[in-house]
This record gives structure tokens, C-alpha cells and sequence, in this order.
């Protein structure tokens, strides 16, 4: 399964805020988009979200921007 999410780093609380009209589901992380951080604090968001562990999400394309293709195995 594949899913696309928009991030906004550097927000106040790590949240999943929901899908987006368009499908894309909207996330908030507080961890700056510097060295990765961003996207670590973005499996580990999604793994506590859909009660999966860490290693079933793979960052397919998108990993240095804001909009990412998970695909969760």
C-alpha cells in the first residue's frame, strides 16, 4: 500500500491532522527538516498511527521535501 503525505515541519506537536480533499494526508512534526530528523520523527509518527512497526514504512520518493510516497509494507 502506498499512501502521500504533506509535512509541516517544525510545528508545535507531532499529529496526524487527516486527509486532505485531494487524499493526501496532512501531518505536523516538530523536529526541523535538518539531517533527516524530520523524517525519522515522520516513520515514527506513522508506525504509533497505524500500530505497525518502524521497518514496515519506506520513504519511496520525496525524502528531502515536503510531499512523500510511503509505502507501507
Amino acid at each position: 500500500m502506498k499512501i502521500t503525505i504533506k509535512v509541516t515541519p517544525r510545528s508545535s506537536k507531532n499529529e496526524v491532522m487527516g486527509q486532505m480533499s485531494d487524499g493526501v494526508l496532512k501531518v505536523k512534526l516538530t523536529a526541523p527538516p535538518v539531517d533527516g530528523a524530520a523524517n525519522e520523527a515522520l516513520i515514527e509518527l506513522l508506525s504509533e498511527y497505524f500500530k505497525k512497526p518502524k521497518s514496515a514504512f519506506i520513504i519511496q520518493k520525496g525524502a528531502r521535501k515536503r510531499i512523500k510516497i510511503i509505502k507501507i509494507l
